[in-house]
């Protein structure tokens, strides 16, 4: 029996794991899962919702790390995860994605010496200042299994100099959630029940790069609110970006543009039942780019680059950066454009969990936890 530490402290950790938390628990005579949240989202509709809507376990430990910075953050839930890792003595410790909560995870296993598994591995945006970014780098740094969503970061494991034995691609476990959710999700009717109309986008706001300089966020709002004469847009407001447009005084303006319908977070049904029915997307959001190029939504990624190219290489989604001129010019053609043709990187099936969950069973199984696959 392996006994799995999964490691999640925010909303997309959560909507990855439970994928994953369901092939393990489908295999009980192979994986004694575990479930470790950090406490990073403590905004109950970016956590606590999340595990009635996914049908996720209580956590085993919740921890409620703080922190004002990026290393702060990740100090303090070392600390704390050191502590329990020691406790619970797993054999393997599972993370996902970028956050500071995988970052920790990772690092306070790889110092115990407990083998880790990073699924989401070697997407890359070569961009250094951004705080996921670096949590990339790191996390498959000290990673023995990598787990990845798509050739390019096959490609660029291989340039870090990890070794081929220890990448696996499986596809996407993001998607895998979305597919088995997608018909409930539909039948909440989230637009209707939020009054938009048959027409509508949708945007999000969060990356600190985005929202959290002024000089940055007012131009970039001016923009997408001029683009919300054209087409309504449902804005749900992270907690991080509701701090800076109170801050800034932007919010109470931003309630008043007409076609721009601010609301609180949303659940993750609603969310997607939302993104079925939209015409565009615009976000920041790396999530928001992979669930759009399986539903065939027209993304606009608000970023200069992108860690998960498959999405623009299948033509759904574009990087127009920031710019408020390119922006609005973006917005119009692709509101002008036929729809294109839906496309779908390779393995991003719905099964990719599966797959992971079939590799650890073969890995850490046939040739013993602790011969590690670095």
């Amino acid at each position: 029996m392996i006994r799995v530490a999964n490691i999640v402290g925010t909303r997309p950790n959560l909507v990855k794991m439970a994928a994953l938390l369901t092939a393990q628990r489908a295999r009980s005579d192979t994986f004694a899962p575990l479930l470790i949240h950090t406490g990073q989202h403590r905004d109950p509709a970016m956590s606590e919702r999340l595990f009635s809507e996914l049908e996720l376990p209580s956590p085993d430990v919740s921890l409620s790390v703080e922190g004002s910075g990026q290393a702060e953050q990740i100090g303090k839930m070392m600390v704390e995860l050191e502590r329990v890792l020691r406790e619970l003595a797993p054999d393997l410790v599972v993370v996902v994605g970028d956050v500071n909560s995988t970052a920790a995870g990772a690092l306070s296993a790889s110092m115990l010496g407990i083998p880790v598994a990073h699924v989401e591995a070697g997407l890359r945006s070569f961009d250094d200042t951004m705080p996921e970014e670096l949590n990339r780098v790191v996390v498959d740094a000290v990673s023995d299994i990598l787990f990845t969503t798509e050739p390019k970061a096959i490609e660029n494991l291989q340039r870090e100099g990890r070794p081929p034995r220890s990448i696996h691609h499986v596809g996407n476990v993001m998607i895998d959630t979305l597919v088995r959710f997608r018909e409930r999700a539909a039948q909440r009717r989230a637009a209707e029940r939020l009054g938009l109309p048959e027409r509508y986008g949708i945007l999000t706001l969060h990356r600190p790069s985005n929202v959290d300089r002024q000089v940055a966020l007012g131009p970039l709002l001016r923009a997408l609110a001029e683009a919300a004469r054209r087409l309504p847009l449902v804005f749900p407001v992270h907690p991080r970006t509701r701090a800076r447009l109170d801050a800034s005084g932007l919010g109470a303006t931003l309630a008043a543009v007409p076609g721009l319908h601010v609301t609180e977070p949303l659940g993750y049904l609603d969310m997607l039942s939302l993104l079925q029915g939209a015409q565009l997307v615009l976000t920041d959001s790396g999530g928001l780019q992979e669930e759009t190029t399986y539903l065939g939504v027209p993304c606009l990624t608000l970023r200069d680059n992108t860690e998960r190219p498959a999405t623009v290489d299948t033509g759904s989604n574009r990087v127009v950066g920031t710019k408020p001129d390119r922006v609005h010019r973006e917005i119009e053609r692709a509101l002008d454009a036929e729809p294109a043709p839906a496309a779908r990187p390779d393995l991003w099936d719905g099964r990719a969990a599966d797959r992971v969950a079939a590799v650890l069973a073969k890995t850490c199984g046939a040739t013993g936890i602790a011969d590690r696959a670095s």
